[in-house]
C-alpha cells in the first residue's frame, strides 16, 4: 500500500450562485471594454486610446478573392463606394477585425443575459448598447445593405511581405494604426483605411445566417426597450423586420461568416432563422403588433427545418438553435401557434444536444462534454452549462442541473491541465494570451494589467500546436522557454499559455459571449441553498 502523498487545495469561496456568478458577469463584461473600437473606449482598461477613427469614413469594397487555401490575395480589392460609417464595436478577438457574423451574436448574449436577470446592471446594459449600435452602423436601412466586415485579415502574400499588408501581419496596438501616414498603394493603406465588405449587393438577399441573428439581436433590444422606451422598440423591432425580410432561403455555396470564410467556417442557418422569428414574436408580443403570430409561424418552420436538417450542433457561434428552441417555446406557452413544430420536439432538441455532451463526458477521465481535439472546446463547454440551464428553465426540470455545473467547472479548472480558460478567474488562468494590446499595453506573464474576464479556446488537437505565430513587436511570454502544461497532454489534446499559441489561449468575443450567458443564467437560478465553485 503506498503512502498518501500531501496535498493542499486551492481555496474557494461558498456562497449562493448569484453572488458567486454575478461578479464573473462583470469581469466577462469588463473584456467586452476592453475590446472597444473608435472613439468610445475605457481608458481604465489596459490604458485604451480611440482607435481606427478612419473607419468613420470607410470605403466600401468588392469581396475579397483568394486562392485556393486562402493563404493570399488573388487581385486587387476593387472599391464600390462609400463613405461609411463603420466606426465604434468591438475588435473579434486578440486582433482588430470586426465581423457582423460574431457581433450580432455576441450582442443578442449581452441582451439576453440582460433579460434574464432583472439586476443586471447598468454595465451589462451599456455594453450590450454598444453592441447594438455598432450593428446599426452594419445596416444601411436607405439601401438595404447589410456590411458583413470591417478590416482584412489575409493580404497578397501570407507573411506580410508583399504589396498589401493585412490585419494579421503586424503586431501593434490598435492606435498605431491611425498615426500611420499612408496612401493609396502603400502597402499599409488598408491597415489605416480599413476595407469595408457587404454581405450582398444593396437589396439584394442576404445570407440568412447573418439575416436571422442580426434580426434577433434588434429584437431582443426591443423586447427589453418595449415598456421604458416603446417608440425605440418600434424602431428596433422595424430595423430587425428589414434585416430578417432579406434572407436569402435558399442559399448556395458557402454562408458568409467572414472573408475568408475559414476564419469563421459554418453551414448551419436555419437556427439563425428560427432564433430571428422567434425574437421578433416576444418582441411583437411585447409591442402589440399584428404581425406576432406570422413571425410565431415562421419560427415554427424553421425549426423544422432544422431538426430535419444535416447541421444539428450544440450552443455556440456556429449554432444557436437551444436559444432558438428555448424561446419559442415561451412563444408557444403564450398561446401563439407555432405551426409545424410542437413544444415538445424543441425540447427533445434541447434534451439530444444534452445527451451529447453528457455521452463525451461518460468517456472522458475528467468529464469533458466537449471535444477538445478541435477548436472551440471551452465556449463549447459553456454552451453546453447554458443550454442545461435553459432546459431547466423551459422545463422546469433540474435533470441537466448536475451536468450544468459540471461542464461550467471543466471550463474553470477542473481539467487534465488543472487551469481556468477564463482570465482571471481561479488560481491559475492564462497568463500570456495572444491578444496584441494586452502583450504590449498590459500583463506580461501574469504582472500588470490583466485582461480579465476573457475566454480562451483552451485545449485542441497536439497537432495543432507545433506552429506558434512569431511576429515582430511581440514580447515574449512565458520568459522561461518550455510549456509545463505539457506533462498533462493526452487522448490528443494539449494545451499551452504561450502569447504565440492562438490555438488554445487567444480570447475571443463569442467565446466571452456564450460564457457570459452561462453565468447569467447560473446566476439566475433560484437559490435553494449554497452553490460552489
Amino acid at each position: 500500500m503506498t503512502d498518501p502523498v500531501p496535498e493542499t487545495s486551492p481555496t474557494f469561496r461558498v456562497a449562493r450562485a448569484g453572488e458567486l456568478f454575478g461578479k464573473v458577469v462583470q469581469d466577462n463584461v469588463r473584456f467586452f471594454r476592453a475590446q472597444r473600437d473608435g472613439a468610445d473606449v475605457d481608458a481604465a482598461v489596459l490604458r485604451r486610446k480611440p482607435s481606427h477613427l478612419a473607419d468613420r469614413q470607410a470605403t466600401v469594397y468588392d469581396r475579397p478573392a483568394y486562392d485556393e487555401d486562402a493563404e493570399r490575395l488573388l487581385e486587387p480589392l476593387k472599391p464600390l463606394s462609400g463613405p461609411v460609417d463603420v466606426s465604434g464595436g468591438w475588435f473579434d478577438a486578440g486582433d482588430f477585425l470586426k465581423f457582423t457574423h460574431t457581433a450580432s451574436y455576441s450582442t443578442a448574449n449581452l441582451l439576453l443575459a440582460q433579460r434574464t436577470t432583472s439586476d443586471s446592471g447598468e454595465e451589462l446594459a451599456e455594453e450590450a448598447r454598444h453592441g447594438l449600435d455598432w450593428l446599426d452602423k452594419m445596416w444601411d436601412e436607405s439601401s438595404r445593405t447589410l456590411y458583413a466586415q470591417v478590416g482584412i485579415g489575409v493580404g497578397d502574400t501570407d507573411d506580410g511581405s508583399g504589396d498589401v499588408r493585412s490585419d494579421h501581419d503586424v503586431w501593434r496596438l490598435p492606435e498605431a494604426d491611425d498615426a500611420l501616414d499612408v496612401e493609396s498603394g502603400d502597402r499599409d493603406y488598408m491597415i489605416k483605411h480599413r476595407p469595408v465588405f457587404r454581405a450582398a449587393p444593396p437589396g439584394e438577399p442576404i445570407s440568412p445566417n447573418l439575416a436571422g441573428r442580426v434580426a434577433a439581436a434588434f429584437a431582443l433590444a426591443a423586447q427589453l426597450d418595449a415598456e421604458d422606451d416603446p417608440e425605440r422598440a418600434r424602431e428596433e423591432l422595424e430595423k430587425a423586420t428589414q434585416v430578417y425580410a432579406l434572407a436569402d432561403t435558399s442559399p448556395k455555396g458557402q454562408l458568409v461568416t467572414a472573408f475568408p470564410h475559414g476564419f469563421y467556417p459554418g453551414s448551419s442557418w436555419e437556427d439563425d432563422m428560427e432564433y430571428g422569428a422567434a425574437e421578433l414574436a416576444l418582441a411583437g408580443e411585447a409591442l402589440g403588433d399584428d404581425r406576432t403570430q406570422e413571425w410565431s409561424e415562421l419560427a415554427g418552420h424553421w425549426a423544422k427545418q432544422y431538426l430535419s436538417s444535416d447541421n444539428l450542433g450544440t450552443l455556440g457561434l456556429g449554432d444557436v438553435s437551444a436559444l432558438a428552441h428555448a424561446d419559442l417555446a415561451e412563444v408557444i406557452d403564450d398561446g401563439k401557434s407555432s405551426g409545424e413544430v410542437s413544444r415538445d420536439q424543441l425540447v427533445a432538441d434541447l434534451e439530444r444536444q444534452l445527451e451529447l455532451g453528457k455521452a463525451r463526458a461518460e468517456r472522458d477521465p475528467f468529464r469533458a462534454g466537449a471535444v477538445y481535439t478541435d477548436f472551440d472546446s471551452v465556449p463549447h463547454a459553456f454552451g453546453l452549462a447554458a443550454t442545461a440551464q435553459l432546459y431547466r428553465r423551459v422545463t422546469g426540470d433540474s435533470d441537466y442541473d448536475a451536468f450544468a455545473t459540471q461542464q461550467r467547472n471543466w471550463a474553470l479548472g477542473a481539467n487534465a491541465w488543472g487551469s481556468s480558460f477564463v482570465i482571471g478567474e481561479g488560481s491559475t488562468f492564462p497568463h500570456c494570451p495572444e491578444h496584441q494590446a494586452v502583450n504590449l499595453a498590459g500583463s506580461l506573464n501574469g504582472k500588470g494589467d490583466v485582461l480579465v474576464g476573457g475566454v480562451v479556446n483552451g485545449p485542441n488537437a497536439s497537432a495543432k500546436l507545433k506552429e506558434p505565430n512569431s511576429l515582430p513587436n511581440m514580447r515574449t511570454c512565458p520568459v522561461e522557454k518550455g510549456n509545463p502544461f505539457s506533462v498533462f497532454d493526452g487522448h490528443g489534446g494539449g494545451y499551452t499559455d504561450d502569447v504565440g499559441a492562438w490555438q488554445t489561449v487567444e480570447p475571443a468575443d463569442d467565446f466571452t459571449a456564450t460564457a457570459l450567458l452561462s453565468f447569467s443564467l447560473s446566476a439566475a437560478v433560484e437559490d435553494t441553498g449554497s452553490s460552489a465553485s
